[in-house]
């Protein structure tokens, strides 16, 4: 095989067998494949597209290009992605919870892009929190701890990293086929039994539409089970921020207390058992997603998700007293400054996407690659959809590392916010299932 040939098919509208796809993905892991040959097939998938056999096909390509790994546990192996918003910290919540009920979740998660947070960037606001763990902490840890959030090794789906890179710099990330195996192909070589995902829609969302969203949502449950894991998809609603607070420690504050009960964040609460119910019945460990909801939900109530969130903490270097202690153990800004309103009304829309990148701007995000993030700053206490407000009244509290940035700051939550005469019908949170 050549890699001329595959391009050339993909180019003239004909799809790649299996074989062909194998092949090409062990090139761009070896580098047999040139930059050049990779951009090529880049813009041929994203110009005409796959079928759904050669997605699934690409997707299986990728994920066995690197070490696939396989779990000897007495229990399903489950997991959960997001899309990526604002204010999404829910993968904190849902790991513990699932390991809480029976589940095995090694939750292969990343940091910030673009405008949407890290879930690995929030973890690691917690002292001596570490993500990267070899294989053999990472089986220890699952046997003992039942959940890890770790980041990808090199060697998990090395071609979906290099096709990844190139993708960036030829303007082809935007290809639904290869955002697909993309997101797939590292979930897969986790060797999951079930999988939920969570596509986010909105201003504060990569996908804007719903239609949009449902198109990468049928794909990504097709292709997943095309693949051989059992999937299902919930459309959730981006048009705020799904906690009050953006940026990294302060998520990590507004997730534990909703795990603590010290201040319960219900959409938090609310989107957390819906996505643990739909992969609890997926992996066969609830009779159906109500019921899944129903033990999500007692382990939140019940303080068990937050025991064995700490376990995880620990586990992975953290504070043996996180859970108890977590107030003293995370960084503040030294600057916070609130955000007046600048009319009287209702808050009619609020941009999510302008919102995170105040975050980044703040340093709790990357502007290029290899940027430091500070894990203190970013937005607190900010007012939802439909609240009535008055000129003066804070939108939110900034936190920030000095007082110019945070002056930048006021004036882009201001201009994020636009305020109405009337209430607007508050959107619902689950839009639509999936699968």
């Amino acid at each position: 095989m050549d890699a001329r040939s595959i391009i050339v098919k993909l180019r003239d509208g004909k799809m790649p067998d299996q074989a062909e796809l194998d092949w090409f993905a062990r090139g761009l892991a070896s580098d047999q494949i040139t930059d050049a040959q990779a951009g090529a097939f880049a813009m041929a998938v994203l110009l005409n597209g796959l079928s759904e056999p050669a997605r699934v096909g690409l997707t299986r390509a990728m994920r066995d290009s690197g070490k696939v790994l396989t779990w000897d546990l007495p229990g399903p192996v489950l997991d959960k992605h997001s899309t990526g918003g604002v204010g999404d910290c829910v993968s904190l919540l849902l790991a513990p919870a699932l390991a809480a009920c029976g589940a095995y979740v090694p939750m292969i998660s990343g940091r910030g892009l673009g405008h949407t947070g890290g879930t690995l960037d929030k973890l690691e606001s917690i002292p001596g929190f570490r993500t990267g763990l070899s294989e053999d902490h990472l089986r220890t840890q699952l046997r003992d701890v039942h959940c890890a959030i770790v980041a990808a090794s090199a060697d998990l789906a090395p071609a979906d990293k290099r096709l990844y890179a190139v993708r960036d710099v030829t303007g082809t990330v935007e290809s639904l086929d290869l955002i697909t195996a993309s997101i797939l192909s590292k979930k897969l070589a986790a060797g999951l039994e079930g999988l939920v995902l969570d596509v986010k829609c909105g201003s504060g969302a990569f996908m804007k539409t719903p239609e949009q969203a449902e198109a990468l949502a049928r794909a990504l449950v097709a292709t997943a089970q095309g693949a051989g894991c059992m999937t299902s998809a919930l459309i959730t609603d981006m048009n705020q921020p799904l906690a009050t607070a953006a940026g990294n420690a302060l998520e990590v504050i507004e997730v534990m207390e909703t795990l603590t009960g010290t201040s319960v964040n219900v959409a938090l609460w609310d989107l957390t058992a819906a996505l643990g119910g739909e992969v609890l019945a997926l992996g066969g460990l609830a009779a159906d997603a109500q019921d899944g909801v129903g033990r999500i939900e007692q382990a939140l109530e019940s303080g068990s998700a937050a025991e064995w969130f700490g376990r995880m903490v620990a586990a992975q270097g953290g504070p043996l007293d996180f859970v108890e202690r977590w107030p003293d153990r995370l960084p503040a800004a030294p600057v916070m400054r609130e955000v007046p309103a600048l009319d009287d009304g209702y808050i009619a829309q609020i941009d999510g996407q302008a919102l995170g990148l105040a975050v980044v701007h703040l340093g709790g995000g990357r502007l290029r690659g290899g940027d430091r993030i500070n894990p203190s700053v970013g937005l607190s206490d900010m007012i939802g959809l439909g609240e009535e407000i008055g000129a003066g009244v804070p939108l939110c509290m900034v936190h920030a590392a000095t007082e110019a940035a945070a002056d930048a700051a006021v004036i882009a939550v201001q201009n994020a916010y636009r305020v109405g005469t009337s209430a607007p019908d508050e959107p619902p949170l689950i839009l639509k299932r999936i699968g």
